[in-house]
């Protein structure tokens, strides 16, 4: 257990524990070699190999570090170490710059109100770095902007610190499924990881919401997926339509790159940048209801476009599917060496069979209840499936 007063590698000497959770610490520390005493404050974050962190928290934690070497920004906290010590139940520690001031969620928390000039300074701020980051070769992405990593400096400058989730655009491709980011910040493309620029202006727009209603996005009313906020303000038309646009649940509606969300905020063009509903949508009828029709694998009933495509959910609680969509082929997954073919099936086709096999109220009914399934595969499934195939790991070695 560290202790205050306590010196790492003959050099880092902790002062204040910062924050706690199952996976890492951070502490404010003094760095005792530093020959210039006004930077000889430091932040270390400090992860135990074991327990509750597994490899995938340390392959984050390195890939936080390596990234942070090569990042070169004022509103950047500067590397400054990365260490392990084997002595020690094997832990790893990063070094970076110490930023003296407030973040966003201390200043939520202390009730301050945010003006419209001061709101857009902040998105100002955070988009020029990340202007920077997303111009790198390769790209990087935050992937958890939020209030808690936004710090109001001293100097009266913005930073963006913490990069625990940070990627880079090379490695997105490919790369297994990890979900990061914070629920209520985090734009549904990130769920199922897939992660572009747009998915960091997602964040920062979700961020300013929360800065403008004091309502964290989680906790605010959404329709059709988008979080509604603008009757809680008397932000301006122009900007509260700008911030409806980066956050747009479809990534095809939000800006494609910082620097044009940028420039359209500064250049004040944003009356013209979407409207809240768009004219043709009205103009379209709206989808058939013909759920319920009883035949969940007749081929030949037509399904509306919009729930068609994969679902995380059916695909990692197959066996469980069948209790509110009545798609009675989940049953089939409780058979062992079966499960998984099953899980593929209603995760290509489970939105599809479910709207045949029961009636729902309407298109945004279906994809509300399918959303949380959705959250469901991703946070109770995949944890269930390692304990599956830990457990038949077990009894294959004792027979």
């Amino acid at each position: 257990m560290l202790q205050v007063g306590e010196v790492l590698r003959d050099r880092y000497q902790l002062k204040q524990q910062l924050s706690e959770n199952p996976v890492h610490s951070t502490w404010l520390a003094e760095d005792l070699t530093a020959p210039d005493s006004s930077r000889n404050r430091v932040i270390v974050k400090l992860l135990a190999l074991g327990g509750r962190v597994h490899w995938e928290h340390l392959k984050l934690f390195e890939r936080e570090a390596q990234v942070l070497q090569n990042l070169n920004h004022p509103r950047i906290p500067q590397y400054r170490d990365y260490f392990s010590i084997d002595d020690r139940a094997l832990w790893f520690g990063l070094v970076e710059d110490y930023i003296p001031g407030l973040s966003l969620k201390e200043s939520l928390s202390r009730r301050q109100t945010f003006t419209e000039s001061t709101l857009r300074q902040i998105a100002i701020d955070i988009l020029e770095i990340l202007v920077y980051l997303h111009g790198l070769s390769p790209p990087v992405l935050h992937r958890d902007i939020k209030p808690s990593n936004i710090i109001l400096g001293e100097d009266k400058q913005v930073y963006l610190v913490d990069f625990g989730a940070v990627q880079s655009q090379a490695t997105v491709e490919g790369a297994t499924f990890t979900v990061v980011g914070t629920y209520g910040y985090t734009p549904i493309e990130q769920f199922g990881g897939r992660s572009v620029p747009a998915s960091d202006l997602y964040a920062l727009g979700a961020t300013l919401i929360h800065l403008l209603t004091g309502v964290a996005p989680a906790d605010l009313p959404q329709q059709n997926f988008r979080i509604q906020f603008s009757h809680q303000t008397s932000l301006s038309p122009s900007l509260t339509r700008w911030i409806e646009k980066l956050t747009a649940p479809n990534l095809e509606e939000r800006f494609p790159s910082a620097t044009q969300a940028l420039e359209a905020l500064e250049s004040g063009m944003i009356d013209d940048v979407v409207p809240s509903v768009s004219p043709v949508r009205l103009e379209q009828p709206p989808p058939l209801n013909n759920s319920g029709c009883g035949r969940a694998y007749d081929s030949s009933v037509p399904v509306p476009d919009e729930i068609k495509g994969w679902n995380w959910g059916a695909f990692f609680l197959p066996a469980f599917w069948p209790l509110t969509n009545r798609v009675w082929l989940g049953l089939l997954a409780w058979i062992p060496y079966v499960g998984w073919l099953v899980g593929f099936g209603l995760g290509a086709k489970g939105n599809e069979w479910a709207w045949k096999s029961r009636k729902w109220r309407s298109v945004e009914h279906f994809n509300r209840h399918q959303r949380g399934w959705a959250i469901a595969g991703l946070f109770v499934g995949i944890p269930m499936a390692w304990l599956y195939m830990f457990f038949c790991a077990v009894l294959l070695s004792f027979l």
